[in-house]
């Protein structure tokens, strides 16, 4: 299971999610979105993966998206696409993805989610085991 991961330079978020990636041995491919721009299919990709939409992947709160002056949720994925070419600080980062799970943004929980489910039950294992010898 390979590893999408797309990143912005100057993102905190950014680096701390490509550390984790790399001291837990995960394979990952690094997409910067602001040189490496943003495929139509990875967009819809990323898309048809959130559970909230454009508010998951979307920064309301960046400078770009306030100085666009429109409705996101009336274009089509086509203009929203085009956009989001021009303007991509308007992405939140990291965006991390795979066959099955995304996962916008950094959170030390959450990105667990994709080490190895045979990894996460071998820690739970050792981690019972060590708490019932103790």
């Amino acid at each position: 299971m390979a590893v999408t991961i797309f990143t912005q330079t100057s993102c905190t978020s950014s680096k701390k999610a490509l550390q984790w990636l790399k001291e837990n041995n995960i394979s990952f491919t690094e997409k910067r979105i602001t040189s490496d721009q943003l495929t139509l299919s990875e967009f819809k990709l990323i898309l048809s993966m959130t559970e909230d939409g454009t508010d998951e992947i979307i920064s309301t709160n960046s400078k770009d998206f306030k100085n666009l002056n429109c409705d996101i949720n009336q274009l089509s994925i086509q203009e929203l696409y085009d956009i989001v070419k021009d303007h991509p600080k308007m992405l939140r980062s990291p965006i991390l993805v795979d066959e099955k799970r995304l996962q916008v943004g950094y959170n030390d929980m959450d990105i667990r989610r994709f080490i190895p489910r045979k990894v996460r039950a071998y820690e739970l294992y050792e981690m019972q085991r060590l708490s019932l010898e103790g």
